[in-house]
């Protein structure tokens, strides 16, 4: 079954009035009821005084049904169906069917060009075209001109008749001479006898040319078989370079395997390189991550200190001195430079001491940088001693506020 068919037949169907919608799905399955029903319709619209019995439930059923429809095609129709095709009820029995509703199609498309004719037939008996009858009018003229010259030749012919009359008569009362017959007769024959030997000369001509032709047909065997016998020597004998050329076909097979070795390496090379370029941009982006969420914690943690040191100064007076005040600040900063240096991975092994005073000279910044290369012993040491000496009382009643940061080593 094509594509094709199925369309033709569902076309056909609905221009002949098929009222029920046939879609091109229906026949990829197998479907007995739709075929019968199709079967049954066409019979009808063939002949309608037709009697088949319609029941399909059984077996047996269907196969009289079958066989009761190919009958009548074959008898009325004069149309052979397949039986088994038509028993199948799938694609293949499409194509028996188009057999049956080609033929009611044709039909009707031949009905309605005679109808169309007929219809133009009686239109044009109530119109004249005078344009179609202007050749018809300059032929009649002619034949009219013609009739009346060849009457007046007619007539003048039939007025010499008494004269031609008594000519004639004298002309066949005249004896026949042997003498010029003879002669005729002679001059006739030779003539003959002359189409006779140029006939002859043709048939010779080509039996020469046939015995010419089968001479080159000869010639064209021979060397056909010189040709075919050289071709087997050609083929039988080794070509001198067959042994280097199937060593570099060899070499050229390992070359091309390394080849594929080598490039299935390379990507997966360069896919190990991407994924390790993927996992550090991650751990790149973690540390960042990790990096701004200390430092929001660090402010916030300064701006709580700041907010608790100034409702401390409103209520307590700070007796001890400037100078036990700024090693307590430098000792506080030193740690929290010790917590951001454990929190980032990259910078464990560094220390970075600063204040929380800006310096504004040079030799600040000095004194400064001469403090950030200590070990990571003695931090933790002074980490330790800080814990012990400072309490968080006196952590909450010395902290003061800061004074703004311009010149920083801080790194955040």
């Amino acid at each position: 079954m094509s594509f094709r068919d199925l369309r033709n037949f569902t076309e056909m169907m609905r221009a002949l009035g098929y009222p029920r919608l046939i879609s091109m799905e229906n026949f990829h399955t197998p479907n007995f009821r739709l075929v019968s029903e199709v079967l049954l319709w066409l019979v009808k619209r063939y002949e309608p005084q037709t009697d088949i019995p319609p029941d399909v439930d059984t077996e047996q059923d269907r196969v009289f049904f079958i066989k009761a429809v190919a009958q009548f095609m074959a008898t009325k129709a004069h149309i052979k169906l397949n039986t088994k095709k038509l028993y199948q009820a799938d694609g293949y029995a499409v194509k028996e069917l188009l057999k049956v509703t080609s033929v009611l199609y044709s039909a009707m498309n031949t009905k309605g060009v005679e109808r169309a004719d007929m219809n133009e037939e009686d239109s044009s008996k109530f119109k004249f075209d005078l344009g179609s009858k202007i050749s018809d009018l300059k032929a009649a003229r002619q034949l009219a001109s013609e009739i009346t010259s060849k009457g007046a030749s007619l007539y003048d012919l039939l007025g010499k008749e008494v004269e031609l009359r008594e000519a004639r008569t004298e002309s066949i009362a005249r004896p026949l001479e042997i003498n010029e017959a003879e002669k005729m007769m002679k001059i006739a024959i030779d003539c003959v006898l002359e189409e006779v030997q140029k006939t002859k000369d043709m048939l010779n001509n080509v039996a020469l040319d046939e015995a010419s032709l089968e001479v080159k047909i000869e010639k064209r065997k021979l060397e056909l078989e010189r040709s075919q016998k050289r071709l087997q020597t050609l083929q039988s004998v080794r070509p001198a370079f067959m042994d280097e050329y199937e060593k570099i076909e060899e070499q050229l097979q390992k070359q091309y395997s390394s080849y594929l070795e080598k490039f299935r390496n390379l990507t997966y090379m360069e896919q190990l390189l991407d994924d390790h370029r993927r996992t550090e941009q991650e751990m790149f982006e973690e540390a960042a991550n990790m990096l701004r969420l200390t430092q929001n914690r660090l402010k916030e943690e300064e701006q709580h200190l700041l907010k608790s040191g100034n409702n401390d100064d409103s209520d307590i007076d700070i007796q001890e001195d400037e100078g036990s005040d700024s090693e307590v600040e430098d000792r506080q900063i030193m740690k929290q430079h010790a917590a951001m240096g454990t929190l980032l991975p990259g910078r464990a092994g560094t220390r970075v001491v600063g204040t929380m005073q800006g310096g504004d000279t040079e030799e600040d910044e000095e004194s400064g940088d001469s403090e950030i290369d200590l070990d990571e012993d003695e931090e933790e040491d002074d980490m330790e001693d800080d814990s012990m000496e400072i309490s968080p009382s006196k952590s909450s009643h010395r902290a003061r506020k800061p004074e703004p940061l311009e010149e920083s080593d801080n790194d955040f």
